[in-house]
């Protein structure tokens, strides 16, 4: 199954959802991953300073990790392509002119918004007017 490339459609049709729950980037050494995976991390990524992990804020603070400042997960539910081009761009726009930072995370079916903890609802509402604004 394909995702959809037709920017106007994903932008109608993205339907931002939050998810529960809070999250936090941590960083860890790389040559320790096998060491980490049992928190079952939403995501990661190896950088050459070393491995982060997207995981849920309390398994964060159990395990004793560093972490970021919390961060809510907003899911844009239409199946986007990975060659789409000017999604991310049109809502990262749209964050910004509500003063909303955007950490983006694009998974094979959706794209992924991490925004701080106390922003979150504003943010939902920004995608949404968004969204809204291209169906007219």
């Amino acid at each position: 199954m394909t995702g959809i490339t037709d920017l106007s459609v994903l932008l109608a049709t993205m339907e931002p959802e939050l998810v529960a729950g809070e999250f936090v980037y941590c960083a860890v050494p790389a040559s320790r991953l096998e060491d980490y995976l049992h928190l079952r991390p939403l995501a990661l990524f190896h950088e050459k300073e070393g491995l982060t992990l997207i995981l849920p804020q309390d398994r964060a603070t159990g395990a004793g990790l560093q972490a970021s400042a919390p961060l809510r997960q907003i899911t844009l539910k239409v199946h986007s392509s990975l060659e789409a081009v000017g999604l991310t761009a049109a809502f990262s726009q749209a964050l910004k002119e509500v003063g909303i930072s955007a950490n983006v995370v694009a998974g094979y079916y959706h794209d992924h918004i991490f925004v701080p903890a106390g922003d979150a609802d504003r943010a939902v509402e920004a995608l949404r007017r968004l969204s809204a604004a291209s169906r007219s």
